[in-house]
């Protein structure tokens, strides 16, 4: 994560009003405002990619996917995050229209300048959901996957994908590997 924009904090609400108000999107956690790099092609393709499977995939059911446009609230940490990729099940977070609260699965497409981030500091304040059920990290360089799922004690599970298909346990789905990197 790059350094805070703002050397004083701001409260939620006055980011959620500053926030809307930028061009840019910013990540906001328990009153620090971080700026939000641009991502590559291969990274924008790979997210759309899953954005329109997944969209078609689900429609008709309770769940709907959302991409990086739509923030996702952590209260536990008093945080915003602009995920890549993520799903919810839950009519609440229908109903909601600046920040979701209830993602089922989180899909982040990885960077050399966020990669740390988002598999230590990030993740760790993704767990603090009690909707999340899944956590996937997609490598564009190496088109390796990583699921990390939470199983019924608790724990989280980390599962790797490289050959046809990777399986999303928390809405019951196979996505080939190609339907993900295509046209990269």
């Amino acid at each position: 994560m790059v350094q805070s924009l703002r050397s004083e904090k701001m409260s939620s609400a006055a980011y959620l009003v500053w926030e809307a108000a930028q061009p840019l999107r910013h990540e906001y956690v328990d009153g620090e405002i971080f700026a939000m790099v641009g991502g590559t092609r291969q990274h924008e393709t790979i997210a759309l990619n899953l954005a329109a499977w997944l969209r078609n995939r689900l429609s008709g059911s309770p769940c709907r996917a959302y991409t990086a446009g739509m923030k996702v609230r952590v209260e536990a940490v008093n945080a915003y995050f602009y995920p890549d990729v993520f799903v919810t099940c839950s009519e609440r977070d229908h109903q909601a229209d600046d920040a979701l609260s209830e993602p089922r699965l989180i899909i982040e497409v990885l960077s050399p300048s966020t990669e740390a981030y988002d598999r230590g500091d990030k993740f760790a304040k993704y767990r603090l959901l009690p909707s999340l059920e899944e956590y996937v990290l997609i490598d564009p360089e190496s088109q390796r996957i990583e699921s990390f799922r939470k199983d019924h004690t608790g724990h989280w599970v980390l599962y790797e994908f490289g050959q046809e298909t990777m399986r999303v346990a928390s809405l019951d789905l196979e996505i080939p590997l190609a339907e993900v990197f295509a046209n990269l």
